[in-house]
């Protein structure tokens, strides 16, 4: 099953209001490096909030507001690598070779064996 947009590239900002945004034809141009940089600098700083976070939840003498900002800073970088992957999934070709084992995902969410 393909996805009705997977030649548009989902983007790693939002509109002014709230809305994702697409780039169609994405390609090697302006917007699409923009995008990649935005990408690179958002999983970047998921492993630094990770990597504190982990040095926090290690310590049981750790103020609660340092537990509570971690865990919202690794809740707002769990969404941006989500919507990573995402953007990145709707990027990878298709495949039309007969005999590939691929699964595809029922809007349900139940796994269905692609044709």
């Amino acid at each position: 099953m393909t996805h009705p947009y997977a030649s548009l590239r989902l983007l790693p900002w939002s509109s002014p209001d709230g809305k994702p945004c697409f780039l169609a034809n994405g390609g090697d141009g302006y917007v699409s490096r923009m995008a990649d940089e935005a990408e690179a600098r958002q999983l970047a700083d998921g492993l630094d909030v990770l990597e504190r976070a982990r040095r926090v939840l290690e310590d049981p003498m750790s103020p609660h507001v340092e537990v509570r900002y971690g865990a919202i800073r690794l809740a707002e970088c769990l969404a941006d690598a989500l919507r990573i992957a995402e953007s990145r999934g709707r990027c990878l070709p298709q495949s039309d070779g007969e005999g590939d084992d691929h699964v595809d995902t029922t809007p349900g969410g139940e796994p269905e064996a692609a044709p």
